[in-house]
């Protein structure tokens, strides 16, 4: 399944490139890429377990920018 999820308070490319990278690596992912200057994140995963992956993601957002929160 692929969605695409508006990101909030994302202030740091870099921070950026290190939160895509550490998505990718979640089990159950199989592409994930965030745009910087669109502020999006483009998620391609398992339809069965799309949610918890997503609350992954969330966790590792806040470990790279605590302010930055993916909008649902």
């Amino acid at each position: 399944m692929k969605r695409s999820y508006k990101l909030e308070d994302l202030c740091c490319a870099n921070c950026a490139s290190k939160i895509e990278c550490d998505i990718n690596k979640l089990e159950g992912v199989n592409k994930a890429s965030i745009s910087f200057m669109t502020q999006k994140l483009l998620l391609d995963a398992d339809d069965s377990s799309f949610d918890q992956i997503l609350d992954k993601a969330q966790s590792i957002c806040t470990k790279y920018e605590p302010d930055c929160v993916i909008l649902r």
